[in-house]
This record gives structure tokens, C-alpha cells and sequence, in this order.
């Protein structure tokens, strides 16, 4: 014997009648989190940002990397 029983019902009615929580607030305070954290991500990666955490605060630091660009590129009649 085979019984066939067809439910049409939405999604939010079948986790009401399975007792199952109703998790579409959480989502989206997760979303929006997950969306300012993306956003604070593209925000580190602006060339200003980049050059503001790669050089160091002080003139001489800036120096130092100036030299050290001299220094690699060097003479080429030296090499």
C-alpha cells in the first residue's frame, strides 16, 4: 500500500509546525557584520592606508628606505 501526501506550505510554516527557531534576525545582524567587516577590509587596502602602514613615522625611517632603493639599484658599471 503506498500513500502519497502532498503539503504546500511555506518555509516559515513548516519551521513553525517543526517547532524549529526562527533564525532570520540573527542572519541578518551576522550579514551586516560580515558586511562592515568586507568593507573595513577594502578600506586597509587603499594605497594611502597601505603606505601609512608599511613606512615608518619618522623622516629618518623614510631615509633609510631612500638609500635602501639607491642601494639595489646600485651602479650598473659596478656590477
Amino acid at each position: 500500500m503506498k500513500v502519497h501526501v502532498e503539503i504546500d506550505c511555506t518555509p516559515e510554516e513548516a519551521r513553525t509546525f517543526f517547532g524549529l527557531p526562527d533564525v532570520a534576525p540573527m542572519q541578518e545582524r551576522l550579514m551586516k557584520e560580515v558586511e562592515e567587516r568586507a568593507i573595513a577590509a577594502m578600506h586597509a587596502m587603499e594605497p594611502e592606508a597601505l603606505i601609512k602602514n608599511w613606512l615608518p613615522a619618522s623622516m629618518q625611517g623614510l631615509e633609510n628606505i631612500q638609500k635602501m632603493f639607491w642601494n639595489a639599484m646600485g651602479d650598473p658599471k659596478k656590477k
